[in-house]
């Protein structure tokens, strides 16, 4: 028996075309189950963690699970489209968005693609919605503040560029009415904003979206909209997706404002997968990592150097508590990452104080640093003597009498009850909230009936406006008040509280 090279060769060949078939068969799966918007996928023992994989019907998907044999991964399109045993391509790249001025003005999904109807997003960059938050080295502390032109928060629980700052309360609070506030009060101070909808409903972010466009907000602000509507898998990406946005911009050395609303929906989503995922349920049935979900976003916020271009992100996470108990799990946990909280009260917000913002609970670790020294001047004690009138406010109830100097300590906590009032979508300028509380810290509206308060305040306003611009200016300016200006708007405040008898 001879043997023919040619039919060697020709077989070595066959085999080796064979073998190329192989490899690239490693990087097809098979789905092996689907359903509640996850499925499971045979033969991507390749795939990377976050990596984008591409379904029949162009059906994306992202890898949340890396098991022995498969790999879980959750659906950001309808799973009644995909079947057993469909093939699943990989991407070799992970789940990225579209960055760029383009967005701004615009309403967006988890993914970045456009869902205001006014036609297809044009982009040259994308980002990863994952990423490694900056150094320590990288960063800045917080020393410039953020105005949200809420006198109640710029003067007691101040914000400062690059912090995060907790919003809490019950549902119907108005929590999101803060956060729209401080958006529109970003006009002309060259502050960028992402706004994120986390399971809300599609009639809220529509309402928000008016709001915003009404104030002329809409033009700095991108919103990125997971509503409650929507499957799990987009309503967790959601925030990464809308911090990663604001990402590009703050390396390119601007300061942005990020509000995600809400965290506790986003959890629920969280969990929702990792049922669905089969991982290990712990408290609450929130999967062990809960903690690391929000660490690892929050963290993505700060003020970086300037080596580092000097941009910021401010954020402003939302979280919804039952009944008051900021002592539950995920309320817990984020109060732990952020930098201080805005607690608001159902009684207080019942009661007709809006804001409803309770002083005692509420705090801002870093903000005071970032306080323009004349609302810090006016407003230093004002905590102080609040916690003072809720404390006698409460003895007052169970005694009959009550001596003068408390009926005296109480008036004066009505009136600056009175004075932290403001009417929702009209921020303040730091100037006119000094004017105000330093009018009510120095006792001139003791005298005047709690109901007149509002009144005597703006009519002082629009008397310094009209014939004493030159003190509006001194403050703006310098941001101080000088002994010599402390003591001429006292006795201008006199003089018009005179005229106005």
């Amino acid at each position: 028996m001879t043997i023919k090279t040619n039919e060697i060769a020709a077989l070595i060949k066959q085999q080796i075309k064979n073998y190329a078939h192989k490899i690239e068969s490693d990087d097809v799966g098979t789905v092996i189950t689907v359903g509640d918007g996850i499925a499971t996928v045979y033969g991507l023992d390749k795939a990377m963690l976050s990596e984008l994989l591409i379904f029949p019907h162009d059906v994306y998907g992202m890898v949340m699970n890396l098991n022995e044999d498969s790999v879980g991964v959750i659906l950001f399109g309808n799973d009644y489209l995909i079947e057993e045993g469909d093939i699943v391509k990989r991407t070799n790249r992970v789940v990225e968005v579209p960055v760029g001025d383009n967005l701004l003005g615009r309403v967006v999904n988890s993914l970045g693609k456009a869902i205001d109807g006014l036609g297809e997003i044009k982009y040259t960059k994308t980002r990863p919605v994952e990423r490694i938050a900056p150094g320590v080295m990288t960063r800045k502390s917080v020393d410039t503040p953020l105005q949200t032109g809420i006198k109640a928060i710029d003067t007691m629980i101040p914000i400062g560029l690059g912090q995060r700052e907790l919003i809490i309360g019950d549902r119907q609070t108005g929590k999101t009415a803060i956060a729209i506030d401080t958006i529109i009060n970003q006009k002309d101070k060259n502050v960028l904003c992402v706004y994120v909808a986390i399971g809300q409903k599609n009639s809220t972010v529509a309402q928000i979206v008016e709001k915003l466009k009404e104030h002329d907000a809409l033009k700095y602000t991108c919103i990125v909209s997971a509503t409650a509507s929507e499957l799990a898998p987009l309503q967790y990406l959601a925030p990464y997706a809308g911090v990663s946005i604001a990402e590009e911009w703050m390396e390119q050395g601007k300061d942005v404002l990020i509000v995600y609303d809400d965290l506790s929906k986003h959890a629920v989503a969280y969990r929702t997968l990792s049922l669905l995922l089969k991982r290990s349920p712990g408290r609450e049935a929130y999967p062990g990592d809960v903690f690391y979900l929000h660490s690892r976003l929050l963290e993505r916020a700060c003020r970086l150097n300037k080596e580092n271009g000097g941009g910021s992100i401010t954020a402003l996470p939302i979280i919804e508590t039952q009944a008051g108990d900021i002592s539950a799990y995920i309320p817990t946990n984020v109060i732990s990452i952020t930098d201080g909280q805005i607690f608001l009260m159902s009684e207080l917000f019942n009661s007709g104080q809006r804001p409803a913002i309770d002083s005692g609970l509420s705090v801002s670790r870093v903000g005071s640093a970032a306080q323009y020294k004349c609302i810090k001047q006016t407003s230093k004690a004002l905590k102080i003597e609040l916690a003072s009138y809720n404390e006698l406010q409460a003895f007052a109830k169970f005694g009959s009498d009550v001596d003068e100097v408390t009926k005296k300590t109480l008036k004066h906590g009505d009136i600056l009850m009175e004075v932290l009032k403001q009417n929702q979508y009209s921020p303040m300028t730091f100037v006119q909230q000094t004017i105000e509380i330093f009018t009510a810290q120095n006792n001139f509206l003791d005298d005047l009936e709690v109901n007149e308060a509002r009144n005597f305040l703006d009519k002082i306003w629009l008397s310094l406006n009209k014939n004493h611009q030159d003190i509006l200016l001194e403050i703006e300016d310098k941001k101080a008040l000088s002994d010599e200006l402390i003591a001429k708007m006292k006795v201008v405040i006199k003089d018009i509280k005179e005229s106005l008898k």
